[in-house]
Protein backbone atom coordinates (compact mmCIF):
# COMPACT_ATOMS: atom_id res chain seq x y z
CA UNK A 1 0.00 0.00 0.00
CA UNK A 2 0.88 3.85 -0.55
CA UNK A 3 0.28 6.22 1.88
CA UNK A 4 -1.26 6.29 5.43
CA UNK A 5 -4.05 8.38 7.26
CA UNK A 6 -6.15 8.17 9.71
CA UNK A 7 -9.52 8.83 8.09
CA UNK A 8 -10.38 8.72 4.41
CA UNK A 9 -13.94 9.89 3.71
CA UNK A 10 -15.22 9.33 0.06
CA UNK A 11 -17.31 12.07 -1.19
CA UNK A 12 -17.28 15.77 -1.48
CA UNK A 13 -21.06 16.32 -0.80
CA UNK A 14 -22.69 17.83 2.08
CA UNK A 15 -22.07 15.14 4.79
CA UNK A 16 -18.89 14.23 3.40
CA UNK A 17 -17.34 17.63 4.07
CA UNK A 18 -18.92 18.28 7.49
CA UNK A 19 -17.19 14.82 8.19
CA UNK A 20 -13.89 16.10 7.06
CA UNK A 21 -14.47 19.11 9.35
CA UNK A 22 -15.07 17.36 12.40
CA UNK A 23 -12.61 14.39 11.55
CA UNK A 24 -9.80 16.92 11.47
CA UNK A 25 -10.65 19.07 14.41
CA UNK A 26 -10.78 16.27 16.44
CA UNK A 27 -7.26 15.55 15.33
CA UNK A 28 -7.14 13.15 12.97
CA UNK A 29 -4.61 13.29 9.57
CA UNK A 30 -7.49 13.13 6.87
CA UNK A 31 -7.53 12.39 3.51
CA UNK A 32 -10.82 13.82 1.33
CA UNK A 33 -11.63 11.68 -2.08
CA UNK A 34 -14.33 12.65 -4.33
CA UNK A 35 -14.45 11.14 -8.32
CA UNK A 36 -15.55 14.57 -9.47
CA UNK A 37 -14.44 17.87 -10.24
CA UNK A 38 -15.51 19.95 -7.92
CA UNK A 39 -16.67 19.13 -4.50
CA UNK A 40 -20.06 20.61 -2.92
CA UNK A 41 -21.87 20.15 -6.12
CA UNK A 42 -25.14 19.42 -4.37
CA UNK A 43 -24.62 21.90 -1.86
CA UNK A 44 -24.18 24.37 -4.60
CA UNK A 45 -27.77 23.86 -5.99
CA UNK A 46 -29.42 22.84 -3.09
CA UNK A 47 -32.44 25.21 -1.53
CA UNK A 48 -32.58 26.16 -5.61
CA UNK A 49 -28.97 27.88 -5.35
CA UNK A 50 -29.28 29.32 -1.87
CA UNK A 51 -28.56 26.74 0.20
CA UNK A 52 -31.40 25.97 2.91
CA UNK A 53 -27.94 24.91 5.67
CA UNK A 54 -30.73 23.55 7.89
CA UNK A 55 -34.37 23.99 9.74
CA UNK A 56 -34.80 25.69 13.26
CA UNK A 57 -37.28 23.68 14.34
CA UNK A 58 -36.87 21.57 17.37
CA UNK A 59 -35.68 18.12 17.55
CA UNK A 60 -39.24 16.38 17.67
CA UNK A 61 -40.47 18.56 15.02
CA UNK A 62 -37.30 17.66 12.65
CA UNK A 63 -37.68 14.31 13.41
CA UNK A 64 -41.15 13.88 12.30
CA UNK A 65 -40.03 15.74 9.11
CA UNK A 66 -37.91 13.09 8.58
CA UNK A 67 -40.10 9.80 7.38
CA UNK A 68 -37.47 7.97 6.83
CA UNK A 69 -36.17 6.76 10.01
CA UNK A 70 -36.54 10.09 11.38
CA UNK A 71 -35.70 8.58 15.26
CA UNK A 72 -33.06 6.83 14.45
CA UNK A 73 -31.48 11.03 14.47
CA UNK A 74 -32.21 11.18 18.34
CA UNK A 75 -28.32 10.14 18.77
CA UNK A 76 -26.47 12.10 15.78
CA UNK A 77 -28.89 15.00 17.55
CA UNK A 78 -27.16 14.67 20.69
CA UNK A 79 -23.61 15.19 19.26
CA UNK A 80 -24.24 17.71 16.60
CA UNK A 81 -28.32 19.08 16.03
CA UNK A 82 -29.71 21.79 14.08
CA UNK A 83 -28.55 24.62 16.88
CA UNK A 84 -25.04 23.36 16.44
CA UNK A 85 -25.09 23.69 12.35
CA UNK A 86 -26.27 27.18 12.72
CA UNK A 87 -23.51 28.49 15.40
CA UNK A 88 -21.25 26.35 13.01
CA UNK A 89 -21.58 28.38 10.12
CA UNK A 90 -22.14 31.61 12.13
CA UNK A 91 -18.73 31.23 13.81
CA UNK A 92 -17.55 31.09 9.95
CA UNK A 93 -18.77 34.72 9.14
CA UNK A 94 -21.75 33.30 7.17
CA UNK A 95 -24.99 35.25 8.70
CA UNK A 96 -27.84 33.39 8.45
CA UNK A 97 -31.59 34.32 8.22
CA UNK A 98 -34.91 32.46 8.70
CA UNK A 99 -37.32 32.08 6.36
CA UNK A 100 -40.75 30.16 6.23
CA UNK A 101 -41.28 26.75 8.08
CA UNK A 102 -38.23 27.58 10.18
CA UNK A 103 -35.79 27.16 6.71
CA UNK A 104 -32.81 28.92 7.54
CA UNK A 105 -30.71 30.43 4.72
CA UNK A 106 -27.38 32.22 4.06
CA UNK A 107 -28.08 36.30 4.31
CA UNK A 108 -26.88 37.03 0.73
CA UNK A 109 -29.04 33.88 -0.50
CA UNK A 110 -25.87 32.23 -2.00
CA UNK A 111 -24.97 28.49 -1.88
CA UNK A 112 -21.74 28.95 -3.49
CA UNK A 113 -20.82 30.90 -0.43
CA UNK A 114 -21.62 28.30 2.21
CA UNK A 115 -19.36 26.03 0.00
CA UNK A 116 -16.93 27.85 -0.01
CA UNK A 117 -16.63 28.36 3.58
CA UNK A 118 -16.81 24.47 4.45
CA UNK A 119 -13.98 24.21 1.61
CA UNK A 120 -11.76 27.18 3.26
CA UNK A 121 -12.15 25.37 7.07
CA UNK A 122 -11.38 22.31 5.55
CA UNK A 123 -8.23 23.73 3.64
CA UNK A 124 -6.87 25.27 7.08
CA UNK A 125 -7.35 22.07 8.81
CA UNK A 126 -5.26 20.43 6.68
CA UNK A 127 -7.23 18.04 5.17
CA UNK A 128 -5.58 16.44 2.16
CA UNK A 129 -8.15 17.00 -1.29
CA UNK A 130 -8.24 14.60 -4.44
CA UNK A 131 -10.36 15.37 -6.48
CA UNK A 132 -11.36 13.52 -10.06
CA UNK A 133 -9.98 10.39 -7.74
CA UNK A 134 -12.15 7.70 -8.14
CA UNK A 135 -12.90 4.93 -5.61
CA UNK A 136 -12.73 1.19 -7.21
CA UNK A 137 -13.03 -0.68 -3.76
CA UNK A 138 -13.20 -0.14 0.01
CA UNK A 139 -10.31 -2.92 1.76
CA UNK A 140 -11.57 -4.98 4.47
CA UNK A 141 -9.43 -7.29 6.59
CA UNK A 142 -12.90 -9.74 7.22
CA UNK A 143 -10.61 -11.85 9.42
CA UNK A 144 -10.57 -9.07 12.46
CA UNK A 145 -13.61 -7.32 11.13
CA UNK A 146 -11.18 -3.90 10.23
CA UNK A 147 -11.33 -1.36 7.72
CA UNK A 148 -7.99 -1.36 5.29
CA UNK A 149 -8.12 1.28 2.98
CA UNK A 150 -9.71 2.09 0.06
CA UNK A 151 -8.35 1.21 -3.53
CA UNK A 152 -8.56 3.48 -6.29
CA UNK A 153 -9.35 2.94 -10.11
CA UNK A 154 -6.07 4.69 -10.68
CA UNK A 155 -3.38 4.96 -8.44
CA UNK A 156 -3.24 1.75 -6.54
CA UNK A 157 -4.22 1.43 -2.71
CA UNK A 158 -4.32 3.71 0.59
CA UNK A 159 -4.15 2.50 3.61
CA UNK A 160 -6.15 3.66 6.79
CA UNK A 161 -8.19 2.24 9.50
CA UNK A 162 -11.11 4.46 9.42
CA UNK A 163 -13.27 4.84 6.13
CA UNK A 164 -16.57 7.15 6.31
CA UNK A 165 -18.38 6.62 2.82
CA UNK A 166 -20.29 9.97 2.27
CA UNK A 167 -20.76 9.46 -1.47
CA UNK A 168 -24.84 9.80 -1.35
CA UNK A 169 -27.67 7.88 -2.94
CA UNK A 170 -29.24 7.55 -6.45
CA UNK A 171 -30.43 11.21 -6.67
CA UNK A 172 -28.84 14.06 -8.83
CA UNK A 173 -26.29 11.81 -10.28
CA UNK A 174 -24.85 15.06 -12.61
CA UNK A 175 -23.34 15.59 -8.56
CA UNK A 176 -21.68 12.18 -8.24
CA UNK A 177 -24.77 10.62 -6.85
CA UNK A 178 -24.92 7.07 -8.51
CA UNK A 179 -25.07 4.42 -6.08
CA UNK A 180 -21.34 3.81 -5.25
CA UNK A 181 -21.52 3.04 -1.89
CA UNK A 182 -23.70 -0.05 -1.62
CA UNK A 183 -21.89 -2.56 -3.03
CA UNK A 184 -19.29 -1.30 -0.30
CA UNK A 185 -21.59 -1.69 2.41
CA UNK A 186 -22.44 -5.00 1.40
CA UNK A 187 -19.49 -6.09 1.26
CA UNK A 188 -19.02 -5.48 4.74
CA UNK A 189 -22.07 -7.59 5.22
CA UNK A 190 -24.62 -4.48 5.38
CA UNK A 191 -27.77 -4.73 4.15
CA UNK A 192 -29.52 -2.09 1.29
CA UNK A 193 -33.24 -1.57 1.89
CA UNK A 194 -35.20 -1.16 -1.55
CA UNK A 195 -34.40 2.11 -3.27
CA UNK A 196 -37.20 4.27 -4.33
CA UNK A 197 -37.07 8.02 -5.28
CA UNK A 198 -38.38 10.71 -2.78
CA UNK A 199 -39.02 14.21 -2.94
CA UNK A 200 -40.14 13.98 -6.48
CA UNK A 201 -42.61 15.11 -9.02
CA UNK A 202 -45.86 13.11 -9.75
CA UNK A 203 -47.04 11.41 -12.92
CA UNK A 204 -50.82 11.89 -13.53
CA UNK A 205 -53.53 9.93 -15.85
CA UNK A 206 -56.23 12.47 -15.44
CA UNK A 207 -57.50 13.63 -19.02
CA UNK A 208 -56.54 17.46 -18.27
CA UNK A 209 -53.16 16.82 -16.94
CA UNK A 210 -52.75 15.26 -20.70
CA UNK A 211 -54.24 17.83 -22.54
CA UNK A 212 -52.33 20.41 -20.36
CA UNK A 213 -55.24 22.33 -20.10
CA UNK A 214 -53.24 23.09 -15.98
CA UNK A 215 -49.71 23.11 -17.47
CA UNK A 216 -47.62 26.02 -15.57
CA UNK A 217 -50.47 26.90 -13.54
CA UNK A 218 -49.00 27.40 -9.55
CA UNK A 219 -51.57 26.69 -6.33
CA UNK A 220 -50.82 28.36 -3.18
CA UNK A 221 -51.67 27.52 0.30
CA UNK A 222 -53.12 24.11 -0.63
CA UNK A 223 -53.79 20.73 0.96
CA UNK A 224 -52.53 18.09 -1.06
CA UNK A 225 -53.81 14.01 -0.56
CA UNK A 226 -53.07 11.05 -0.96
CA UNK A 227 -55.80 8.11 -0.72
CA UNK A 228 -55.40 4.09 -0.34
CA UNK A 229 -57.39 2.74 -3.20
CA UNK A 230 -59.15 -0.07 -1.47
CA UNK A 231 -59.73 1.47 1.72
CA UNK A 232 -60.53 4.64 0.29
CA UNK A 233 -58.97 6.23 3.45
CA UNK A 234 -56.58 9.41 3.39
CA UNK A 235 -52.84 7.98 3.72
CA UNK A 236 -51.07 11.24 4.40
CA UNK A 237 -51.73 15.06 3.57
CA UNK A 238 -49.73 17.56 2.98
CA UNK A 239 -50.16 21.74 2.74
CA UNK A 240 -48.23 24.19 0.94
CA UNK A 241 -47.70 25.38 -2.45
CA UNK A 242 -47.66 22.92 -5.71
CA UNK A 243 -47.60 23.29 -9.42
CA UNK A 244 -49.09 21.39 -12.55
CA UNK A 245 -46.58 20.01 -14.94
CA UNK A 246 -47.38 18.60 -18.58
CA UNK A 247 -46.92 15.34 -17.12
CA UNK A 248 -48.52 15.79 -13.60
CA UNK A 249 -47.63 17.81 -10.58
CA UNK A 250 -44.63 18.96 -8.59
CA UNK A 251 -43.91 22.08 -5.88
CA UNK A 252 -43.47 21.77 -2.17
CA UNK A 253 -46.85 19.71 -1.16
CA UNK A 254 -46.29 17.18 -4.19
CA UNK A 255 -42.61 16.11 -3.67
CA UNK A 256 -43.60 15.47 0.02
CA UNK A 257 -46.58 13.19 -0.73
CA UNK A 258 -43.92 11.67 -3.84
CA UNK A 259 -43.06 8.50 -1.56
CA UNK A 260 -46.27 7.60 -0.33
CA UNK A 261 -47.80 7.16 -3.77
CA UNK A 262 -44.34 5.41 -4.60
CA UNK A 263 -45.46 3.03 -1.13
CA UNK A 264 -48.96 2.81 -2.44
CA UNK A 265 -48.15 1.59 -5.28
CA UNK A 266 -45.97 -0.68 -4.07
CA UNK A 267 -48.56 -1.90 -1.80
CA UNK A 268 -51.93 -2.21 -4.02
CA UNK A 269 -50.17 -3.72 -6.93
CA UNK A 270 -49.31 -0.35 -9.37
CA UNK A 271 -52.53 0.52 -9.74
CA UNK A 272 -52.99 3.96 -10.26
CA UNK A 273 -53.30 5.98 -6.42
CA UNK A 274 -56.32 8.47 -6.25
CA UNK A 275 -55.12 12.17 -4.84
CA UNK A 276 -57.14 14.68 -4.05
CA UNK A 277 -56.34 18.98 -3.81
CA UNK A 278 -58.42 21.10 -1.53
CA UNK A 279 -58.19 24.74 -2.74
CA UNK A 280 -59.74 26.37 0.35
CA UNK A 281 -58.89 24.02 3.76
CA UNK A 282 -59.45 26.93 5.72
CA UNK A 283 -62.92 27.11 4.83
CA UNK A 284 -66.00 25.33 5.94
CA UNK A 285 -67.50 23.86 3.02
CA UNK A 286 -71.29 26.40 3.38
CA UNK A 287 -68.79 29.44 3.78
CA UNK A 288 -67.49 28.84 0.23
CA UNK A 289 -71.18 28.04 -1.25
CA UNK A 290 -71.56 31.76 0.48
CA UNK A 291 -68.84 32.37 -1.66
CA UNK A 292 -69.81 31.37 -5.00
CA UNK A 293 -73.39 33.15 -4.75
CA UNK A 294 -71.67 36.20 -3.83
CA UNK A 295 -69.69 36.18 -6.97
CA UNK A 296 -72.73 34.98 -8.95
CA UNK A 297 -75.00 37.30 -6.92
CA UNK A 298 -72.65 40.05 -8.06
CA UNK A 299 -73.10 39.40 -11.72
CA UNK A 300 -76.26 38.23 -12.04
CA UNK A 301 -76.22 38.40 -16.18
CA UNK A 302 -73.24 37.37 -17.00
CA UNK A 303 -72.36 33.16 -17.63
CA UNK A 304 -71.18 31.65 -14.49
CA UNK A 305 -67.80 31.15 -16.06
CA UNK A 306 -67.40 34.37 -16.16
CA UNK A 307 -69.04 35.71 -12.98
CA UNK A 308 -67.15 33.16 -10.94
CA UNK A 309 -63.66 34.46 -12.46
CA UNK A 310 -60.99 34.94 -9.68
CA UNK A 311 -62.75 32.51 -7.28
CA UNK A 312 -60.15 29.86 -8.53
CA UNK A 313 -58.01 30.01 -11.39
CA UNK A 314 -60.00 30.31 -14.71
CA UNK A 315 -58.36 27.18 -16.14
CA UNK A 316 -59.11 25.18 -12.94
CA UNK A 317 -62.75 26.82 -13.16
CA UNK A 318 -62.86 24.69 -16.51
CA UNK A 319 -62.06 21.39 -15.19
CA UNK A 320 -64.64 22.11 -12.29
CA UNK A 321 -66.92 22.51 -14.40
CA UNK A 322 -66.47 19.88 -16.45
CA UNK A 323 -65.95 17.41 -13.59
CA UNK A 324 -69.06 18.28 -11.34
CA UNK A 325 -71.28 18.82 -14.67
CA UNK A 326 -72.54 21.85 -14.35
CA UNK A 327 -73.02 24.55 -17.26
CA UNK A 328 -70.58 27.39 -17.41
CA UNK A 329 -72.85 28.87 -19.60
CA UNK A 330 -75.58 29.09 -17.09
CA UNK A 331 -76.99 32.49 -15.62
CA UNK A 332 -77.09 33.14 -11.60
CA UNK A 333 -81.24 32.37 -11.85
CA UNK A 334 -80.59 29.24 -13.24
CA UNK A 335 -77.87 27.82 -11.19
CA UNK A 336 -79.31 25.56 -8.16
CA UNK A 337 -78.10 24.80 -4.71
CA UNK A 338 -77.72 21.39 -5.60
CA UNK A 339 -74.93 22.88 -8.13
CA UNK A 340 -73.02 25.31 -6.15
CA UNK A 341 -72.71 22.77 -3.48
CA UNK A 342 -71.22 20.17 -6.42
CA UNK A 343 -68.63 23.19 -7.25
CA UNK A 344 -68.06 23.94 -3.54
CA UNK A 345 -67.45 20.04 -2.72
CA UNK A 346 -65.36 19.83 -5.89
CA UNK A 347 -62.86 23.05 -5.00
CA UNK A 348 -62.02 21.11 -1.70
CA UNK A 349 -61.61 17.35 -3.27
CA UNK A 350 -60.42 18.14 -6.37
CA UNK A 351 -59.55 14.65 -7.35
CA UNK A 352 -55.86 13.46 -9.52
CA UNK A 353 -54.60 9.61 -10.55
CA UNK A 354 -51.27 9.72 -9.84
CA UNK A 355 -49.82 7.04 -12.09
CA UNK A 356 -46.43 6.78 -10.68
CA UNK A 357 -43.69 9.65 -10.14
CA UNK A 358 -40.16 10.19 -11.90
CA UNK A 359 -37.86 8.49 -11.75
CA UNK A 360 -34.62 7.99 -8.85
CA UNK A 361 -32.25 9.64 -10.88
CA UNK A 362 -34.78 13.40 -11.58
CA UNK A 363 -35.76 12.80 -7.76
CA UNK A 364 -34.39 15.44 -4.87
CA UNK A 365 -33.63 12.86 -2.66
CA UNK A 366 -33.13 8.76 -2.34
CA UNK A 367 -35.51 6.60 -0.35
CA UNK A 368 -33.81 3.66 1.08
CA UNK A 369 -30.21 3.15 1.61
CA UNK A 370 -28.12 1.24 4.26
CA UNK A 371 -30.11 -0.51 7.10
CA UNK A 372 -29.72 1.85 10.25
CA UNK A 373 -30.31 -1.08 12.15
CA UNK A 374 -26.82 -1.68 11.25
CA UNK A 375 -25.08 1.19 12.26
CA UNK A 376 -24.39 2.65 15.74
CA UNK A 377 -26.46 6.04 15.93
CA UNK A 378 -24.48 7.43 18.14
CA UNK A 379 -21.17 7.04 15.95
CA UNK A 380 -22.23 5.78 12.45
CA UNK A 381 -20.13 3.08 12.71
CA UNK A 382 -21.08 -0.03 11.05
CA UNK A 383 -22.12 -2.94 13.59
CA UNK A 384 -20.37 -5.25 11.70
CA UNK A 385 -16.65 -3.68 10.42
CA UNK A 386 -14.64 -1.77 12.72
CA UNK A 387 -13.44 1.30 11.36
CA UNK A 388 -16.23 1.87 8.57
CA UNK A 389 -18.80 4.48 8.83
CA UNK A 390 -21.93 6.01 6.82
CA UNK A 391 -23.06 9.44 6.74
CA UNK A 392 -25.90 11.27 4.89
CA UNK A 393 -28.02 9.99 1.54
CA UNK A 394 -26.32 7.07 1.56
CA UNK A 395 -27.97 5.56 4.48
CA UNK A 396 -31.65 4.68 4.54
CA UNK A 397 -32.43 7.84 6.09
CA UNK A 398 -34.88 10.56 4.44
CA UNK A 399 -36.59 13.86 5.41
CA UNK A 400 -38.93 16.35 3.41
CA UNK A 401 -37.23 19.37 1.77
CA UNK A 402 -37.28 22.42 3.80
CA UNK A 403 -33.75 21.81 5.27
CA UNK A 404 -34.36 18.90 6.82
CA UNK A 405 -32.58 16.38 4.58
CA UNK A 406 -29.40 18.40 4.75
CA UNK A 407 -29.40 18.61 8.61
CA UNK A 408 -29.17 14.58 8.31
CA UNK A 409 -26.35 15.12 6.04
CA UNK A 410 -24.40 17.85 8.03
CA UNK A 411 -25.51 16.17 11.84
CA UNK A 412 -24.67 12.48 10.74
CA UNK A 413 -21.41 14.06 8.74
CA UNK A 414 -20.14 15.63 12.01
CA UNK A 415 -21.35 12.54 14.13
CA UNK A 416 -18.78 10.06 11.77
CA UNK A 417 -16.47 12.42 11.35
CA UNK A 418 -15.89 12.72 15.37
CA UNK A 419 -15.98 8.95 15.99
CA UNK A 420 -13.76 8.15 13.06
CA UNK A 421 -11.17 10.39 14.77
CA UNK A 422 -11.87 9.30 17.91
CA UNK A 423 -10.68 5.57 16.80
CA UNK A 424 -7.40 6.50 16.20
Amino acid sequence: MQDSYDVIIIGGGPSGLMSAVSAAEHGARVLLLDKGTKLGRKLAISGGGRCNVTNRADAEEIIKHIPGNGRFMYSPFSVFNNEDIISFFENLGIELKEEDRGRMFPVNDKAITVVRTLLDRIEKLNVEIRTETEVADVLYDHEDNQVRGVKLKVGGEIEAKNVIIAVGGKSVPHTGSTGDGYPWAKKAGHKITDLYPTEVPITCSDSFIKEKTAQGLSLRDIELSVIDPKKKKTIVTHDGDMIFTHFGISGPSALRCSQFVVKAQKKHGGVPIPMAINLFPSMHLENIIKDIETHVNAEPKKTVKNSLTGWVPDRLLIVLFEKTGVDPQTTQANLSKENMRKLAEYSQHFSLSATGTLSIEKAFVTGGGVSVKEVQPKRMESKFMNGLFFCGEVLDLHGYTGGYNITVAFSTGYTAGRAAAMNV
